[in-house]
């Protein structure tokens, strides 16, 4: 977040203050998920974005969501819950899997979530995709990992898989990709 304000001002605009312990409380409440610790710590100094804005500061093009957004993600999800809800967490998933707590949006209805099945895997991010109703495979081990990869990419101007940061002469921050 602080390298945001120093180098994508726009972009860092766009964030609001971390919410407090209630609305991570009414998340576990309403969705029977358990936030780790690495999701909390992030929620400490990211509040998401106000309305909903737009700020994909995490690649390809996704934006950060607080708790009561997560919460709100998650229930508008129940419609495309599996009907096999036995599997371990990281393995491929037909359908939101309820054991998967969104944390970034991309605006067309995809999500990065961390997966919450049990298994070796467990708070791996995951990306669904809305479009063809399915998760392939995690994109990290675990939202540290994750958040460090962006920050590296970020701080050194390097890519991050198939995306590179770029700041506009506004002071926004993208990611063009190949």
């Amino acid at each position: 977040m602080a390298w945001l304000a120093d180098h994508a001002p726009s972009t860092a605009a766009a964030f609001i203050d971390p919410e407090d312990a209630a609305a991570v409380e009414a998340l576990e409440v309403g969705s029977g998920l358990t936030p780790p610790e690495d999701l909390r710590a992030w929620w400490a100094v990211c509040g998401g974005t106000a309305n909903l804005a737009f700020a994909e500061v995490l690649p390809p093009f996704y934006t950060p969501l607080g708790p009561t957004n997560a919460l709100r993600s998650w229930r508008l999800k129940e419609r495309f819950w599996p009907a096999d809800l036995d599997s371990e967490a990281g393995t491929p998933t037909v359908g939101f899997h309820p054991k998967w707590l969104p944390f970034a949006f991309d605006g067309c209805g995809d999500a990065l979530a961390l997966d919450l099945r049990p298994g070796v895997l467990s708070g791996c991010v995951v990306e669904w995709d809305r479009e063809r109703g399915e998760m392939l495979k995690p994109e990290w081990t675990s939202l540290d990992e994750m958040l460090d990869q962006v920050a590296t990419a970020l701080e050194h101007r390097g890519r991050l898989g198939h995306c590179e940061p770029l700041i506009t002469t506004d002071g926004r921050l993208g990611w063009r990709t190949d």
